[in-house]
């Protein structure tokens, strides 16, 4: 698993690729497809203050934000311990579950 964080001609992003990641069975048991976009729902609900200052463009097999260098750092950060934690994942998805929250994966 690697988060990489980029830099493109001014343009700060944060990718992960998706579907070899520590906590995909635990995602994929609950039901969902462990994509980009069930990432981005992930992060749009555990870290809310993060994502709204984020711009997202996650795809099938990737999560990808673009953002200032220091919200991405923080975004680096909290999915860093997350994605490698069945247990973590599926106490988000229990609260964002209990909130009614959906995840559009």
């Amino acid at each position: 698993m690697t988060i990489n964080l980029h830099d493109f001609d001014g343009e700060h992003s944060l990718t992960l690729n998706t579907g070899d990641l520590a906590a995909d069975a635990a995602v994929a048991a609950a039901g969902h497809e462990p994509n980009g976009y069930f990432w981005e729902g992930l992060v749009q609900f555990a870290w809310p203050d993060i994502a709204e200052e984020l711009d997202f463009d996650s795809e099938a097999g990737m999560l990808c934000a673009v953002g200032s260098p220091s919200d991405l750092a923080r975004l680096k950060e909290a999915l860093g311990s997350v994605v490698t934690s069945p247990e973590a994942v599926r106490d988000i998805m229990a609260r964002a579950e209990a909130s009614g929250f959906e995840f559009d994966d």
